[in-house]
């Protein structure tokens, strides 16, 4: 790994793993971890970044998405010992698209020029980096509603929690959030 591959990829390691943490499906989490999935995402980039013809941040974020969710694939494929599915690797991708699509919502302007998305990327690394400084329940609580726009039911009924419960996780996640980005 030369230290320009580095610096072009490293800014993106949280972000990575916040949505590997969204998407690794629950009964995989005793098995593997998603900073082990990040890993190896960020290995699988690192070997195919020479082929990159465009390193625009808006770019390179959509190619690492997409080598996560083949990532996440290979795990979950590696561990239900099934063969490849190419429409499980297809809905994983746009989940994670879905995700990020909610991550960039949080930040929309119509900053159409280069700098203005620049510095629109800059923002969103930023609420990434605050996303991943929140405890784990908080974090996925907040992602799931704000940025795939689940329920307060469907929320509780995925982490085994009661609506009111959510809600108040999803309060003080904000809270913490906002006070993280000041």
């Amino acid at each position: 790994m030369t230290r320009d591959a580095a610096e072009t990829l490293e800014p993106f390691r949280k972000y990575l793993t916040v949505l590997a943490e969204l998407h690794l499906d629950r009964k995989l989490r005793g098995k593997l971890d998603p900073s082990d999935v990040v890993q190896q995402t960020m290995l699988r980039a690192y070997s195919a970044l020479a082929e990159v013809r465009d390193a625009r941040p808006e770019v390179l974020v959509a190619w690492l998405r997409r080598i996560l969710a083949r990532t996440l694939a290979d795990a979950v494929k590696h561990y239900e010992r099934d063969k490849r599915d190419i429409a499980l690797e297809r809905s994983l991708e746009a989940e994670l698209d879905r995700s990020a699509s909610g991550f960039a919502a949080w930040l929309a302007a119509d900053q159409t020029s280069p700098s203005g998305r620049a510095e629109r990327n800059e923002e969103l690394l930023r609420l990434v980096e605050a996303l991943a400084e929140l405890p784990d329940p908080m974090r996925e609580v907040v992602v799931l509603k704000h940025c795939q726009g689940w329920t307060l039911p469907q929320i509780a009924e995925r982490i085994g929690r009661s609506v009111p419960s959510v809600a108040s996780l999803v309060r003080r996640g904000l809270e913490e959030l906002r006070n993280r980005l000041k």
